[in-house]
């Protein structure tokens, strides 16, 4: 299918999540067999009972920034608002930004600490960024007014990056905790890998406890991910390219894994884009670099059996990904049934097994 109006589906705009629930772990799984076509009701914590002793799950321990930002034209004072996307060995960032007027190669913005930053109070702290240059994508290349590692500067001056449907600039003291997953170590991402949002340490221990190990592989979410695809169809579609790593002891976990008889479970989009990524000759190779692997159909997949996700938006990369894995017609009964059953959709909602 490689007419992207195939990958579009009707969806009430209340069932989009815009808050986390009480518990991460309690979120509804919506479990999808391939095999049969069958669909059922579960819930996450459920997880262990319904995977099988010798299965490996697969997280993507990418730890968000608070890349959000916000401040003012230096020149006007007029309102700025960014999205910081990585800095360059140069020490120049890339970075998204909009104002009430038509940015210009160098124009200075000044940032303000965040509001209600996890990081501590407002200060009377200042930091300019200089703009260089605009590529095609809108993505602008600047230079701040700092030798400071980005990490650094982004602890006084960001907060969370939630995505656009969640209608808060920003975070909360909640979002702060719950957009991240609960074993993110490597920082990078500025967006959460959102399937491991519902993994709580009890979670994981349950999993284990039925002979369910994990292995983790890296992949840091760009902005590329919520951007729509922008033509009719998915072959002139150019992909957006993402950092990621696989180490040879993930991969000597997940050969041992297939070898037992065991499946490998992804967990997330994202972990399922870094194994393929490494697995493209029918076997697991360690990895580390960019990758820009578009997975649509017919896609044969070589690094995953299962996948844990969340719902994905209309006519998205990600809605592409899991229909190359289940099927077109079986997923579009899927999420049927989720919007019917009343899910809750999107990066703080439910969660979706295929089996």
């Amino acid at each position: 299918m490689d007419d992207l109006a195939s990958y579009d589906y009707d969806l009430p705009p209340e069932l989009i999540a815009t808050e986390p629930l009480p518990q991460r772990d309690s979120s509804r799984m919506l479990v999808v067999d391939r095999r049969t076509g069958a669909i059922r009701h579960r819930t996450v914590r459920e997880l262990p009972e319904i995977l099988r002793p010798g299965d490996r799950l697969v997280l993507n321990d990418t730890r968000v920034v608070p890349a959000r930002l916000f401040g003012s034209r230096t020149a006007t004072g007029g309102k700025w608002e960014g999205l910081f996307l990585e800095a360059l060995p140069s020490g120049q960032w890339r970075l998204l930004g909009q104002s009430g007027g038509r940015l210009q190669p160098a124009d200075t913005i000044t940032l303000v600490p965040a509001h209600g930053s996890a990081h501590g109070p407002e200060c009377d702290e200042r930091l300019t960024l200089t703009l260089i240059e605009r590529d095609v994508d809108g993505v602008w290349t600047a230079r701040p007014s700092t030798d400071e590692p980005a990490i650094d500067v982004l602890g006084r001056f960001g907060t969370v990056p939630l995505p656009p449907y969640i209608r808060r600039k920003r975070g909360t003291e909640s979002d702060w905790q719950r957009y991240q997953t609960t074993y993110a170590r490597r920082p990078g991402a500025v967006a959460a890998p959102t399937a491991g949002l519902h993994f709580t340490p009890d979670l994981l221990a349950a999993c284990a406890d039925r002979g369910i190990d994990r292995a983790f592989v890296t992949l840091h979410v760009g902005i590329g991910t919520f951007r729509p695809i922008s033509v009719e169809r998915l072959s002139e579609h150019v992909m957006h390219r993402e950092w990621c790593e696989i180490s040879e002891e993930t991969c000597r976990l997940l050969r041992e894994t297939r070898q037992g008889g065991g499946r490998i479970v992804a967990v997330g989009t994202t972990s399922v884009r870094t194994l393929e990524t490494a697995s493209r000759d029918g076997s697991f190779q360690p990895w580390s670099g960019e990758t820009n692997l578009f997975i649509r159909p017919p896609h044969q997949f070589d690094g995953v059996d299962c996948l844990l996700t969340n719902f994905h938006l209309p006519r998205s990369t990600l809605l592409v990904l899991i229909s190359a894995l289940a099927g077109i017609e079986l997923i579009r009964k899927a999420y049927e049934a989720a919007v019917q059953e009343r899910y809750r959709f999107y990066s703080y909602g439910d969660s979706m097994l295929i089996l």
